[in-house]
């Protein structure tokens, strides 16, 4: 959720700090602060504000930002309210020490009372500042370097962490550590500069090559030498240098407004990349044409499950549900899919022959990442289906996949979501034609249809003018109702979640069905109500629940299959996609929820791609 961002090398800090903090605006965050060990009267200078990056950049106009080692962060409240107090950096109570935190320190308030008893006093709400005092302590009381104090400190608190501290008597080392919350260093090859942040985006533009800090990893970050890294027991850990590859373009707006439109613009050339070497074109073998690499390695495991459950939450839960549907449809094996917010503490039945599914955007969220750890003990398979490369789900995986649509910069999924439902569509089919539960004609017809999705979408986004007068209607809005059957009812889910997130209309997904079962009691002329009607086999019952909806006058803005002229001569706003197989229509019938929940928040004048209250990657409980 908060972003952290480190730089230490030969270069001026502050620059780097700033734009690393552009680069993780989208986590979400309520004010920022960085600190730099001043060139010229070599002390610290630390500098906060409540507010975007852009507030902190005011502040610290005219002031001394010089220096070649620096931290900051962006804060996502937890603990104590969003304030130029409560911002990151924090500082020990000498001066001397300065420290930012993402995560939660659980056990805070008792050391913050054991610490007043040594002298120490607060000046935040924070469970960051108890941390920097609780390194200062034990510095001074055992008369240790930084690193080892830092160890010993993160020895005695119980929680999550991924931290960065300076102390302002050694302006050549950096310490950062890390446990259940992400943070990666930056290595330039002859280690003159190292560069530190919560993800890859910040660091890209300067080094591909890139340490993924282990949980309870102390990093060592010395100007010149070489990283150093160390488990809490003071022994040193083998560190693995990747090469990652970010398309910094998509950091950039590309001349959209916003980076929500930009990524849902973005889905045909992305969906593209995303089947690029699993899907291809050529006479059917036996061997599937889409066999992703990740099938191949755990195939007998797979083969063999005899049930899969899905872990994720919110988007990802949605994709979730269509994976369920794709899965039970194409290769007959249970399903079962469930908030991994939930399943970690519902004491599950897991078997040893079980496959654990864990979807992830950011591949860092953190009731996800404790799903699968607490199911690989059980000894279930776990299969990553995650966006972030070199992310901790993705490390912690035993095999899965990458869905390569690029960073989505925007906190409302858009790009990741049809992605998922992509990546699961290959899975389904590849299980099934290994299974055999999966005719050739039902397979090749799938593949063919999946390979056109992306000019499908296309047409769906040619009409995204007309969904931007539609939304101006709309605009003051205090309910919304979405509804789907089958295939759609995820998406009706996915289409009110995304209203909710960026214009704050309250907005409930349900089975059409289920519609009789309590909802109805809230249509009337000042409800809208979205279907989502597309051709299949369900078609004839979800006119009927149209029928229901008219006569109470409700709104209706149905979505529906190109040419449906019965939905258009009966209600008062349709949107059409284009024909689809019915187990691909959600890549298509999504859509159109997207524009329309962007395009309603645009018109209420509010913040698309960074929402109140919201982060984009939920890493901390």
């Amino acid at each position: 959720m908060c972003g952290i961002v480190g730089y230490i090398g030969n270069k001026e800090a502050y620059p780097i700090l700033i734009k690393g903090l552009q680069r993780l605006e989208y986590r979400g965050y309520d004010s920022a602060g960085c600190a730099m060990l001043s060139a010229k009267k070599h002390k610290l200078n630390v500098y906060k504000a409540k507010g975007k990056v852009s507030d902190l950049v005011k502040f610290a106009e005219g002031k001394d930002v010089s220096g070649s080692i620096g931290i900051a962060h962006t804060r996502w409240a937890t603990h104590g309210v969003p304030s130029e107090v409560n911002a990151h950096p924090h500082v020990s109570q000498s001066g001397n020490l300065t420290l930012v935190h993402n995560g939660i320190i659980e056990n805070y308030a008792t050391l913050r009372e054991q610490l007043k008893k040594h002298g120490f006093s607060f000046k935040s709400e924070t469970d960051t500042e108890v941390l920097v005092q609780l390194i200062e302590y034990v510095m001074e009381k055992n008369a240790v370097d930084l690193p080892t104090a830092v160890r010993v400190a993160l020895g005695k608190v119980y929680g999550a962490y991924a931290i960065a501290v300076i102390d302002s008597r050694n302006p050549n080392v950096l310490v950062a550590a890390r446990k259940s919350s992400p943070l990666a260093v930056g290595v330039v090859d002859d280690n003159s500069e190292f560069f530190l942040a919560s993800d890859a985006s910040p660091i890209a533009e300067y080094t591909n090559h890139i340490v993924y800090l282990k949980d309870e990893e102390v990093a060592v970050i010395e100007r010149g030498e070489q990283l150093r890294v160390y488990n809490l027991s003071g022994e040193k850990s083998e560190t693995e240098i990747k090469e990652v590859d970010v398309d910094l373009s998509m950091l950039d707006h590309e001349g959209f407004p916003h980076f929500m439109l930009k990524e849902i613009f973005d889905q045909p050339n992305v969906l593209r990349d995303c089947m690029s070497g699993r899907v291809i074109e050529s006479p059917f073998t036996h061997h599937p044409d889409v066999l992703l690499s990740a099938v191949r390695g755990h195939r007998r495991e797979l083969l063999q499950a005899k049930r899969f459950v899905i872990v994720s939450c919110g988007t990802s839960w949605h994709a979730g549900l269509i994976g369920k549907q794709l899965i039970e449809h194409f290769c007959r094996i249970p399903v079962e899919v469930a908030y991994a917010s939930e399943f970690r503490y519902s004491n599950p039945v897991i078997e040893p022959n079980d496959v654990v599914m864990a979807i992830s955007q950011s591949g860092e969220t953190a009731d996800t990442l404790a799903a699968i750890q607490m199911a690989k003990e059980k000894g279930a398979l776990i299969f990553g289906i995650v966006n972030g490369v070199g992310s901790s789900i993705a490390r912690e995986s035993d095999t899965g996949t990458y869905i390569h649509v690029g960073p989505e910069i925007g906190v409302a999924s858009t790009k990741a979501f049809t992605g998922q439902v992509a990546v699961l569509t290959m899975i389904a089919l590849a299980l099934g034609m290994a299974k055999g539960t999966i005719e050739e004609d039902e397979f090749e017809e799938t593949i063919k249809e999946l390979q056109l999705i992306p000019d499908k979408i296309k047409k769906v986004l040619e009409q995204n003018d007309k969904i931007q007068k539609l939304a101006v209607k709309f605009t003051f809005a205090h309910n919304f109702l979405y509804l789907g059957r089958g295939w759609n009812y995820p998406v009706a889910l996915e289409g009110a979640l995304k209203l909710k997130e960026i214009s704050y209309i309250h907005a409930e997904g349900y089975p059409a069905a289920e519609m009789k079962h309590g909802p109805i009691a809230l249509v009337d002329e000042e409800m809208p109500v979205v279907f989502i009607a597309t051709h299949h086999k369900l078609y004839r019952k979800i006119i009927s629940n149209m029928q229901e909806v008219i006569s109470r006058k409700g709104h209706i803005i149905a979505i529906v299959t190109e040419g449906d002229e019965e939905i258009k001569n009966m209600v008062d706003e349709v949107i059409e996609v284009p024909q689809t197989l019915a187990c691909l229509a959600p890549l298509l019938s999504v859509i159109p929820l997207q524009l329309l929940s962007y395009h309603v928040a645009v018109a209420k004048g509010l913040n698309v791609d960074q929402p109140r209250n919201l982060a984009k990657s939920v890493t901390v409980e």
